[in-house]
């Protein structure tokens, strides 16, 4: 299969985070932490690279808590700031604002030297389609500004959300970039939910899940569906259609619907925290 998305709206959004650039003092990054590299658009570091960055790992409630400690000593290590944040519970949230004062903190002083004083930090917020951009805006502001869905690409033009007096965020449509170098980042992409799924394979993605799971989070397929552990890719997405009743007409198994009730499970952390990529494949 092969994983590729680029609608036209996006080569908008891309233009319109070059032609605002200029006007932000940071640029904070929302990341899914189940796939923290994946989840970036090499577009954001060519685009902020004068700029003060802050990744945030959001959904870390879904990410193997072990992994989120060594992305987050991975990527401070770069010399980003670095918050783990669940957007829907608001968890992390409450440290970004101390964080914003410490990665501007250059700007803050040199805006003091100059006179100017109580000017807010403007910040750019970005990150690709179904991170969860929105849902951190309206938990992070307590009120619903940014139009929120779990469809990709729910946000289609700026807006600047004044959230207190030290800053203002500006929203951005999620980018994805027009090409996958490596199809594994779109195989990725597709699990967690940013690829739409009417254009994917999701039995084929399925299995791909399958084989990853047995080889880094042994048992979880059995706890949650009775697998065998021993068993192929196949035979266990048989098991999980037989064990949800996914049957078509004359009993035959809904290997499609099957697979559906497995990707979902996994992106709502019903089959457990789980990362798919780790720190040593860097």
């Amino acid at each position: 299969m092969n994983y590729q998305w680029y609608p036209g709206h996006m080569t908008k959004a891309k233009r319109m985070m070059q032609e605002n650039i200029k006007l932000i003092d940071l640029v904070i990054e929302l990341v899914d932490a189940r796939v923290p590299l994946s989840s970036r658009n090499p577009d954001i570091d060519e685009l902020g690279k004068q700029k003060s960055r802050l990744i945030l790992l959001n959904k870390a409630d879904l990410a193997d808590s072990a992994e989120n400690e060594k992305w987050m000593a991975y990527f401070q290590e770069k010399g980003y700031f670095v918050v783990k944040v669940n957007s829907r519970t608001g968890e992390g949230l409450k440290s970004i604002n101390q964080t914003v004062q410490d990665a501007c903190r250059e700007k803050i002083e040199r805006d003091i030297k100059r006179g100017i004083k109580n000017r807010p930090v403007r910040a750019m917020v970005v990150g690709i389609p179904n991170v969860g951009k929105s849902t951190f805006i309206n938990s992070y502001a307590g009120k619903a500004c940014a139009k929120t869905g779990n469809k990709p690409g729910v946000t289609k033009g700026k807006q600047w959300i004044r959230l207190n007096k030290n800053l203002e965020l500006l929203d951005t449509p999620g980018i994805l970039w027009p090409k996958f170098e490596d199809q594994k980042v779109g195989m990725r992409l597709a699990m967690i939910g940013s690829i739409n799924d009417e254009i994917l394979n999701t039995e084929e993605l399925a299995l791909q899940l399958i084989a990853f799971l047995k080889e880094r989070y042994a048992g979880v397929l059995n706890r949650r569906y009775g697998c065998e552990e021993n068993h192929s890719g196949l035979e266990m997405l048989e098991a999980i259609a037989k064990s949800r009743g996914c049957l078509l007409k004359g009993q035959e198994l809904d290997l499609a619907k099957a697979a559906g009730i497995l990707l979902d499970d996994f992106r709502s952390g019903k089959i457990g925290r789980i990362t798919l990529e780790q720190t040593e494949e860097v």
